[in-house]
């Protein structure tokens, strides 16, 4: 009887040591590199303030408006939702950038063809 609870303290004991884990301290945590880092503060932003610089310079702001009032997919309705299409493009634009040097230039070695 005494074998049987010796053997069931040391496998309890040896479990208990492979479960343990290090001590965290708290509002430390482990990132997987997505998202916001837990482990850094918040930025204190003025959500505020933020949504009335981007309402006013918004220039689709007033063509959505008026978007609302029109009878759904008339001429008129996609004059607006083209024009509106147009901004939204064209914002799109002017924020990407397209990198030249940033790709190898391809060797002949790696030029394809058929064989005639």
């Amino acid at each position: 009887m005494s074998r049987n609870t010796l053997s069931i303290l040391i496998v309890a004991f040896a479990l208990a040591g492979c479960a343990s884990t290090p001590a965290i301290r708290p509002g430390e945590f482990a990132w997987d590199g997505l998202g916001r880092d837990p482990n850094h503060p918040a930025a204190v932003t003025r959500p505020h303030v933020k949504e009335k610089t981007v309402l006013a310079s918004d220039p689709n702001s007033q063509r959505e408006k008026v978007l609302a009032t029109l009878r759904p997919y008339s001429a008129a309705w996609w004059a607006v939702h083209d024009e509106i299409e147009a901004e939204n493009d064209r914002l799109i634009r002017s924020k990407l950038v397209i990198c030249r040097g940033c790709l190898e230039r391809a060797s002949a070695q790696d030029i394809t063809g058929s064989i005639p």
